[in-house]
């Protein structure tokens, strides 16, 4: 587990039952990449602007294994991984801050990096290189 990030589940998170809806899991990992980009210095509204990298999300997947509530405390982990030149995927854990035994959740992310004009592949640009290289660095240590 390499980055954290710390969040609080808002009402807006939860669903009629009162637990969070099952995308806002996925959301709640996106909020944690954005802000290991944040960290790692890229920024985050050019990266974001996509005029002439994109780098969109192609799988997503989550398992649930005990329901979160509002005002539950989480720490989300989560660990890039390169899979070529153009593509890498993110694993996310997700813990209640008071329980660090046992994941609530868990979650990936497949990404490709491409030509946002062409919408073809591409090489990851150099901040996303770097992000994948310092966290794995750190990951390995």
């Amino acid at each position: 587990m390499v980055f954290c990030y710390q969040r609080v589940v808002r009402f807006q998170d939860t669903d009629a039952a009162g637990v969070v809806y099952f995308a806002n899991v996925l959301a709640m990992c996106h909020e944690s990449y954005e802000a290991s980009l944040a960290a790692a210095g890229v920024d985050l509204n050019d990266f974001f602007r996509g005029t002439e990298v994109a780098v969109p999300v192609v799988h997503a997947s989550v398992n649930f294994f005990q329901p979160l509530y509002c005002g539950d405390r989480l720490n989300i982990y989560l660990t890039p991984t390169l899979l070529n030149a153009s593509e890498f995927e993110i694993a996310f854990e997700v813990f209640l801050a008071e329980r660090s035994d046992k994941a609530a959740s868990k979650a990936q992310t497949r990404h490709v990096c491409i030509d946002s004009n062409r919408r073809s592949r591409m090489t990851l640009p150099d901040p996303l290189r770097n992000w994948l290289h310092d966290l794995s660095a750190a990951s390995s240590d």
